[in-house]
């Protein structure tokens, strides 16, 4: 990432937000296409996952938002899914996973975008949830979500915000209308649920990212979530799906 960049996400890491956080300074698009160890797109496991779920008798545009739709529904929503490790984070192994939390679901669709040719960031913030399970809350020690992870898709000569995290059956026992994208329009964590209480609220803004700050957000996440990280309440056997 370019020591511009740097400055931008700096500038704005600690600005406390009212609303979702708008598409602005970051990584340019020159920046956010080529692979890398993470958007490791040319693997032969990644291209079998574009061979699978993309149509060639659409554009690219088109399949662009077919391949939201394949990230948000075939791998399920579970932040009990947690795997820390550097590797776990590649696109050759999240393309193999059935379950998952927002920042690999959400790394895996800005992956497959980049193989398409458009070029794709990562951004994080701090989401309120009102609406979690009990045991989920206390697992975490908070009903924060901590360095929520979306995907920003440089299409038709901007950024679009996107976010596959909650899949529709989830969101169907949350009594929520799962996010739709259509490329256009910036689809994030939705404010209210469908009987209009408050669902998810953005609190803070970390920025975007070229590619994913694995140090950074380790750190970040462990002062977060000190409980989880110190290892004293595994739950990777746990599904959110079972308890609300």
């Amino acid at each position: 990432m370019s020591a511009r960049a740097n400055h931008k996400i700096s500038a704005r890491a600690n600005e406390k937000i009212e609303a979702a956080p708008m598409p602005g300074p970051g990584p340019e698009p020159s920046e956010c296409l080529g692979p890398t160890y993470f958007f490791d797109y040319e693997s032969p496991a990644v291209q079998a996952f574009m061979a699978a779920h993309v149509d060639p008798a659409l554009d690219a545009f088109e399949n662009a938002i077919r391949l939201y739709y394949a990230v948000r529904d075939g791998l399920r929503y579970n932040p009990y899914k947690l795997d820390v490790a550097r590797e776990s984070f590649r696109l050759s192994h999240l393309v193999g996973l059935k379950q998952s939390y927002c920042i690999p679901k959400a790394m895996l669709y800005a992956g497959v975008c980049r193989a398409l040719g458009f070029p794709a960031r990562l951004g994080f913030g701090d989401v309120k949830n009102h609406l979690s399970s009990q045991q989920l809350i206390d697992y975490l020690g908070t009903d924060l979500f901590a360095f929520h992870g979306y995907a920003e898709i440089f299409l038709n000569g901007r950024w679009v915000q996107a976010t596959p995290a909650f899949d529709q059956r989830l969101c169907a026992k949350f009594g929520v209308a799962p996010l739709d994208f259509d490329g256009t329009t910036d689809s994030l964590f939705q404010e209210f649920d469908g009987e209009g209480r408050k669902f998810m609220q953005y609190v803070r803004y970390h920025g975007c990212f070229a590619d994913l700050p694995y140090e950074w957000l380790m750190d970040g996440m462990a002062k977060a979530y000190p409980r989880v990280f110190a290892g004293v309440r595994p739950r990777r056997d746990g599904d959110l799906m079972l308890e609300v």
